[in-house]
C-alpha cells in the first residue's frame, strides 16, 4: 500500500516559500491508478514522492512498511519509475547492454544476466533489437525498452509519468496496453483520458492540491468542467 500521511512539498524561492503540493493524506490501494491535471498542476511532484524522486517537506510517504526518506534504496527497488522521455533512462550502448544492467544488483553472473536480459526482451517484443543500439528505435521502441529495464528490477510498484505523451498512436497503445496487463501495481500520470478512464481510481491535481479522488469517470467530469469553467 503506499500511504501520504500529512504530505506537503514546497521549496525555497527568493519571494518565499513555492508551494508544490499542498499538505495531503490519502492512501492507494487500487491495482490502477490515474493521476490527471494540467501542465504544473503538481502531478509530478506526486507521482516523484512515491519512490523518493521528491522528498516531502513535511509528512511521511510509505510504500507498505518502508519510508521514501529513511528506505530509500529499498523503496526505490520496490517503486519503479518509468519518465516520459526514455532518454532519461537509456543509458547502455544496446537494448541487451541497458537490461542486463538493471540486473546487476541480483545476477551477478554475466552469462545469466544476459541471458534473463534476452528473455526479458523476447517477452515485450524486442527480441529482435537485442544487439541494436538504442539510438535506432523508433519512440514506442525506447519506451518499451526503458520500461524493460525497469520491470527487470522486479519492483512491486511502477509509476509511469506520462509515458505516452512522446508517442504516436499506434505507439501510445502499445505502451499502454504493455502498461495494463502488468501484475504489478500502477500509478498513471497522464494526459490521456481514455487511458485515466481504464483505471480503477483517478485522482485530479489542480493547483498543488488533490481536488478530486474517485471513479476515473467522475475524475475525468470533473477535470473537463474545471478546463470549461470561465
Amino acid at each position: 500500500m503506499l500511504r501520504l500521511d500529512r504530505v506537503s512539498v514546497s521549496v525555497g524561492t527568493p519571494d518565499g516559500d513555492l508551494v508544490l503540493l499542498h499538505r495531503t493524506t490519502l492512501s492507494i490501494t487500487e491495482r490502477r491508478v490515474a493521476l490527471i491535471g494540467g501542465n504544473g498542476s503538481g502531478k509530478s511532484t506526486f507521482a516523484r514522492l512515491l519512490n523518493g524522486l521528491v522528498e516531502p517537506t513535511t509528512g511521511r510517504v510509505t510504500v507498505g512498511d518502508l519510508d521514501t526518506v529513511d528506505d530509500g534504496p529499498s523503496v526505490r527497488r520496490a517503486v519503479g519509475f518509468v519518465f516520459t522521455d526514455p532518454g532519461a533512462q537509456l543509458v547502455m550502448p544496446t537494448c541487451l547492454e541497458d537490461v542486463a544492467l538493471s540486473l546487476r544488483r541480483t545476477v551477478k553472473d554475466k552469462r545469466e544476466r544476459l541471458r534473463q536480459a534476452r528473455a526479458i526482451l523476447d517477452g515485450i517484443g524486442l527480441g529482435d533489437k537485442a544487439d541494436t543500439t538504442v539510438h535506432a528505435l523508433s519512440g514506442g521502441q525506447k519506451q518499451m525498452l526503458a520500461l524493460a529495464g525497469v520491470l527487470a528490477t522486479d519492483p512491486q510498484v511502477l509509476v509511469a509519468d506520462e509515458p505516452t505523451t512522446l508517442l504516436d498512436l499506434r505507439n501510445t497503445r502499445l505502451v499502454a496496453d504493455r502498461l495494463f496487463a502488468l501484475p504489478q501495481q500502477l500509478v498513471l500520470v497522464t494526459h490521456d483520458l481514455d487511458l485515466a478512464a481504464r483505471c480503477d481510481r483517478a485522482l485530479v491535481i489542480d493547483e498543488a492540491r488533490v481536488v478530486f479522488d474517485g471513479r476515473p469517470d467522475d475524475a475525468i467530469a470533473h477535470y473537463r468542467a474545471s478546463v470549461d469553467a470561465p
